[in-house]
């Protein structure tokens, strides 16, 4: 990251830290939080952010004033923890395939395909004793994981038809920094290309890349679609956000400001993961009205045939991100299943 863009990140950041009992105009400034996401306002994700803003100003009083940074305008995919590593933003909600290059790799078993097959499933680990256990892992980078947010099952775009692992067979396809990933394409014989997000639409508009892997809102919000021919439902894997702090920031806020902010987060959460699924049907539709790409919906046997074909993921990348790990959420999702 550009030392600059840092320091004066930092200086804009002005009283956020001023909790001080001193008198005066100063002691009354609002504590400000810098919220830095990389996804469109018209996303789940940019909703619940959004969401959260609205509900955490309202019930601190204007002590509290949070300021949200949609579609990478402030920080890039690369930079964004960096940043809030030295206090440069307090809030982020990266998708949990960002804290591999971080040195928890641990969290991209969220990446793994066809893991999850509900959100019922899904949610039995992000809501359960698993999900908190890896928030664990975070706090030795100094950073408190809050909550789990939704964005939905990913589907592909390209300008094939992607249905069968015979059809990714040479393509270039856009994934996120995640080895899970890289070893999920490389699979199904494609050629995996790590890009930022904020770069994925001019990648498929220039050639690039031939394609990506995306929920629907993404796609629909970012007009990806515009540049691709098709969308092929394939629901092979999901796109899970997690909401992070700064650890010294949180724990400096006095203990009222931080309880509220606490609910605030989790009215927020409940809002976001409610609306995540309608969202991705809304975009879908959306997208086939457009007339600007088409829809193909995979059959039940063409999924079971694509996963079947990438269930071997799990194995290769084992000794990553640890086979106990794999084997408990499977567990977990089995269970959910069965409950269900």
């Amino acid at each position: 990251m550009h030392i600059n863009k840092i320091v004066a990140t930092l200086a804009s950041l002005g009283t956020v830290g001023m909790l001080t009992s001193a008198p005066g105009v100063l002691a009354q400034a609002p504590i400000v939080i810098k919220f830095s996401h990389v996804v469109a306002i018209n996303t789940p994700k940019g909703k619940a952010a959004e969401r959260f803003k609205e509900l955490a100003e309202k019930a601190t009083h204007g002590r509290v004033k949070v300021e949200v940074y949609p579609n990478s305008i402030l920080y890039k995919d690369k930079e964004e923890m960096e940043a809030l590593q030295i206090g440069a933003v307090q809030i982020l909600a990266p998708s949990l395939a960002k804290f591999g290059p971080l040195g928890v790799k641990e969290f991209e078993v969220f990446d793994l395909p066809y893991i999850f097959p509900t959100v019922t499933a899904l949610h039995s680990v992000t809501q359960g004793a698993v999900g908190q256990q890896m928030f664990k892992k975070l706090e030795p980078k100094g950073i408190t994981g809050l909550a789990y947010w939704d964005n939905g099952f990913k589907v592909m775009s390209a300008n094939k038809i992607l249905k069968s692992a015979a059809d990714f067979k040479g393509l270039k396809l856009r994934i996120q920094s995640s080895k899970v990933l890289d070893a999920q394409m490389r699979t199904l014989g494609a050629n995996p290309q790590m890009l930022a997000f904020s770069e994925v639409y001019q990648a498929l508009q220039t050639g690039v890349v031939d394609g990506a892997e995306n929920p629907p809102s993404n796609i629909y919000s970012q007009k990806m679609h515009e540049v691709q021919k098709y969308i092929s439902v394939t629901n092979h894997g999901v796109i899970e956000y997690a909401v992070i702090t700064n650890t010294k920031f949180w724990n400096s806020l006095p203990a009222d400001i931080r309880g509220t902010l606490e609910i605030a987060l989790k009215e927020a959460t409940a809002y976001g993961n409610s609306i995540a699924q309608k969202e991705n049907d809304d975009a879908i539709e959306a997208m086939r009205q457009s007339s600007k790409t088409s829809i193909y919906v995979l059959t039940d046997a063409e999924r079971a045939a694509l996963r079947k074909t990438l269930l071997p993921v799990q194995k290769e990348v084992a000794g990553r991100i640890g086979k106990e790990l794999i084997d408990s959420i499977n567990q977990t999702v089995a269970q959910a299943t069965v409950a269900k």
